[in-house]
Order: structure tokens, then sequence, then C-alpha cells
């Protein structure tokens, strides 16, 4: 091959190559107890990466991939190397940890796409930090490129050691992956949010104490994520000490140093969400792309583990969408506006959006006369984040920098048939449900209040649930939302979400859940082992009443399409 692979961590391995030319998202995609994949949508599922050569183009979904990956190296059950071909930041930092904090190494290339495609086509690969070495192909392996980083002074101190050893070790590992991003400097942020809180793995317990042992405490404000149990209610709902200890430990961790405990995935329903312009560091797939597609806000999808290490200095590598020239939309986007659209209309549109988009920022065109507001534009982006890499999107007329197009951006359609065949896919369970999982992101109050204005008091017939923030909690509680709600039977539950919920809170009786979240729809069977329907409020309000679910087409599916 005339094109070497670089080396972004250099190492050694051998085995058999397992390829794809899907990304695929760890947390959700990867049961890091087995190294197997769960993503029921994803070409590898039921394959198991333990000890292979993984290629891929990159990752997409959530943050937390970074813990899977560090979790799966710590425990041997990780692949010997990983081989991209496009730019990847999230196990790439779970790998970084592994060596730099553990002494753990696991090798990380990048191919040119050509190269790539003819070494995937090959049953196993020998790496070394110079060559790999598969059947008669023999590729030189260029070294990590050097940084050309300029640190200013202060920058320098806090690497030195002048704010300690928590400090000075979140440095070091910023540096790594500013230089492996080509940022030239770094960056101040304004606030952070953490995503590292959700207990993926014991290797996000492990990480997080041995940083608040080092003295770590944040420079920022900081909020956090949702996290695995309800902090104050686990023991009651019967979750066992040997997971509900380590995910309150986890939690706790973050707040020893210094965090906000908001325990919520929709950090933009808080009074702190960042404005037009603002430079943060934020993670959680969905909070990343929300933050920056319709506040305007700059962050890149900082993994876990990056996501404190900023917090802890306050400074970013200035790359990614931090920067005005890789916020543009690459791909142009024209979606066939049915007439008669619900609330099921957006997640499944960020779905299909990211499909058509996995590698690049699009602009969505054809959606301004729907006039999205809050709760349809964060189900697009959580939607969107679980099949896209991209950190943003645009929607003409809607957010507030849709007019950032480059110049070469190509064009691609989202069908009626396109969209009816993606309902399909996330249609696949029975008629027969027996949990309804609403609030994947957070519910905010107006989802609260249309969910009790739905239910006019009724009660359910099987088991629902709704996630949301303690904020969003207290509120609903001041409004009588909450009495309604626990009236008609809903359990509304704090601090933790659909992504990271577990039996029992999870009914372990359910065979078949049905979700409004296009997000849930695509992770919850892997991460439940359960069928899962996927329907607009009204289609879930129902099927919580009788307990079924009739497999139809919308009828905006059906007819009455804008030309």
């Amino acid at each position: 091959m005339t094109n070497p692979a670089t080396a972004i961590l250099a190492g050694s391995a051998e085995g058999p190559i397992i390829a794809s030319d899907e990304a695929l998202s760890f947390w959700g995609g990867v049961d890091p107890a087995t190294g197997k994949v769960i993503d029921i949508h994803h070409p590898l599922h039921g394959q198991t990466i333990t000890g292979s050569v993984l290629m891929m183009p990159s990752t997409r979904g959530s943050c937390t991939g970074s813990g899977v990956m560090l979790d799966l190296v710590l425990s041997g059950r990780g692949p010997a190397a990983l081989v991209f071909c496009q730019p990847e930041d999230v196990v790439t930092l779970g790998a970084l940890i592994a060596a730099e904090m553990f002494g753990k190494r696991l090798a990380v290339l990048r191919l040119s796409p050509q190269a790539f495609d003819r070494l995937a086509r090959q049953p196993s690969a020998r790496i070394t930090p110079d060559r790999i070495e598969a059947g008669g192909l023999s590729v030189a392996v260029q070294p990590p490129a050097t940084s050309d980083l300029r640190l200013d002074g202060t920058d320098r101190a806090m690497l030195g050691g002048a704010g300690g050893e928590a400090v000075a070790q979140a440095m070091r590992i910023i540096c790594a992956m500013a230089a492996q991003q080509g940022a030239e400097r770094l960056t101040d942020i304004t606030q952070g949010h953490i995503d590292g809180c959700i207990y993926a793995s014991p290797a996000n317990l492990v990480f997080a104490e041995k940083m608040a042992a080092m003295g770590a405490r944040v420079r920022v404000p900081t909020t956090m994520n949702a996290i695995s149990v309800d902090h104050a209610g686990w023991r009651r709902q019967g979750v066992a000490p040997d997971f509900g200890g380590p995910a309150q430990r986890l939690a706790d961790a973050y707040v020893r140093m210094g965090c906000r405990p908001s325990f919520t995935c929709s950090p933009y329903l808080l009074d702190s969400a960042p404005g037009k312009g603002e430079p943060v560091a934020w993670a959680e797939s969905n909070a990343v792309i929300y933050a920056n597609s319709v506040l305007g806000a700059r962050t890149a999808k900082h993994p876990d583990f990056l996501d404190l290490c900023i917090a802890l200095t306050g400074r970013a590598p200035l790359a990614g969408v931090y920067l005005d020239r890789h916020r543009k939309a690459r791909r142009i986007i024209d979606v066939a506006l049915p007439d008669g659209i619900d609330d099921a209309f957006w997640p499944l549109v960020g779905y299909l959006a990211g499909k058509a988009s996995p590698d690049r920022i699009p602009l969505l065109r054809g959606l301004s006369a729907a006039r999205p507001g809050t709760d349809e534009l964060k189900a697009l982006c959580a939607a969107f984040g679980t099949t896209s890499a991209a950190p943003m999107l645009h929607i003409e007329g809607i957010t507030p920098e849709a007019g950032m197009i480059a110049g070469d951006a190509d064009h691609r359609a989202i069908t009626q048939g396109e969209m009816a065949q993606g309902w399909r896919l996330l249609n696949e369970g029975p008629e027969q449900v027996e949990l309804i999982a609403l609030g994947s992101p957070h519910a905010s109050l107006s989802e609260c209040r249309a969910l009790a204005r739905g239910l006019a008091g009724r009660k359910v017939a099987v088991p629902t649930i709704l996630t949301t923030g303690r904020d969003t909690i207290a509120s609903a509680r001041d409004e009588g939302l909450l009495t309604a709600l626990e009236g008609s039977g809903v359990t509304v539950l704090p601090d933790l979400c659909w992504c990271s919920i577990s039996e029992p809170v999870f009914p372990a009786a359910t065979r078949t859940l049905m979700t409004n979240s296009g997000k849930y729809a695509h992770y919850g069977p892997g991460l439940s082992g359960r069928a899962v329907r996927f329907g607009n409020l009204d289609q879930c309000m129902n099927a919580a009443l009788t307990g079924s679910a009739p497999h139809a087409l919308p009828g905006w599916l059906r007819e009455g399409w804008r030309r």
C-alpha cells in the first residue's frame, strides 16, 4: 500500500480482523461483561470483539463508550487493536486513559479509506509499532503525530503540578487528546457537564475515585448527567447493593469533586443552560447535539473522563466544532414533510437523519413550516445522536447557525418510503406490551403536563415509568402534576434515565416495552434484552391503559403529503 497507517496510540497486537463499514456506539452497543456486540441494528450484532483487530470507520452515539472501552481493556475482554479511517475521540480516550493511568496499552490506528478497505478484506493482522502485516499486505505505520500545541503560562503551570496531582494528570490527558485532534492551542470554557457519572462499568468508578483521591476539584460550574440509580431511593426499590452501592459511590465521587448533583441528561432544560457562542465542555451525546444545534453554544462531543479533565482545568482543545469552519453543514438533507404530523415524527426524522449523515454535520430542509419547539428538537437531537457521529446538525429556518453550509456540501433526501421503513424497524416487537418507558432524554415540564392531561386521572393497566430531572420534579410537584401522575399509577423517577435503568426498577416480567423515544427505541433491545415498540405519546398512553399497541403506520405516513 502507498498510504501508510498513522498510530494514534502506538502498540503491538495480533488477531483476527472483525470489520464493519458502519460506526458503532460502544455504550449500548457492546456488553463490557462479555465483549459481545449487543446493538441489534448493527451488522456486527452477536459477534465478540475480544482479541480482535476491530475495524470500523469511527464510533457514534454515547460519550460513555470511553468507559466501556476502559473496562474492556482493564478486564482483558477488549479488542487487540482498534483501526479507524475517520477521526475518533470516544473509545480512543478510553484507550488513552488505560495507558496513561493504568499502564494497559491498546494500539489505536487510523488508515486512509483506501488502505482501510484493503485491510478489512484480510482474515487477520499483526501490528507492530511501525508496520501492519496482513496476508500479503504490508503497511507502514507512521508514529503518533508530534504535538505543535502552544500552551500558555497557566497551562504549563498546571501541567507541571502547580494545581496538584489531579490537575497535572488532567492536563496530560487533555494535551494528548489535543495532539491527536490537531489542536494548536487550548481554549477557556465556562461550564462543564459530566457524563462519566453513569455506572457503565467498574472502570468508571475506579477512574473517578482515583481522581477524587488525588484531590481533584472542578474549576468551572459543572452539572452532572443522569446516574444509574435513584440516589436516595435505590435501597427501598430493591436494587442489589453490589450495583446500587458502586453506582451511588460513583455519583458521590463527582459531587465531592465539586460537581452539581443535577443528575439529568437534559442539562439544556436547567437555568444554567449556555447561550449562543458560549464555549462549554459537555458530554452526553443528546446534550452535546442540542447545545451546539439549538442553543448555538460550542462544545465538542467530549468523551467520558475527558469531561472531568476539562472541568478540573477550565481548558479544552481548540478543535472540532469550537471552530467556525468545522460547524458548517457538509450534507443537505431534504425532508418530505407530511401533513398532520404528531410528536413521533421528530425522533423518527432525527433517527433517519443520522443514518443519512453518519459522518458529517447535516442541514435538514423542509421542516420549518412545522415550527418545532423545545420538546420536538430534544427528541430529534437525541435520536440523531444514536445513528450519527456528528456533534451537531442544522435545521433551515429553525436553528441559529443554519446558514453555515460548506461550499462542497452534497445532497440527500428522506422520503416517505424511508420513514415507513424506519417506523417498521423501530416497531419489530409484538402488540402486547408490559411496560411504558417515557423520559429518554429526561422529560421536560411541558411533557409532564401533556402526560397528566392525556391520562386525565385514568389508571394505567401496565407499569408506566417516567424519568426526569430533580428540577423538573420539583416544578411538577408545585403544579400538582406529580400528584396527578402518581394518582394515575405513573412512577416518576429522578436521577436515573432509561439508558441506565436496570432490574428490579425495570420490571423483570417485561417482555415488550413501548417508548416515544427514538433514542431508547434504538438502544433498548440491546440494553434491556426486551422487544421494543415505538410510537407517539398518545399511543404510549393508550398502551399504558390497555396493554396493547396495534401495529399500524400513523396516518401522516400513509396519506396527506406536502408536495
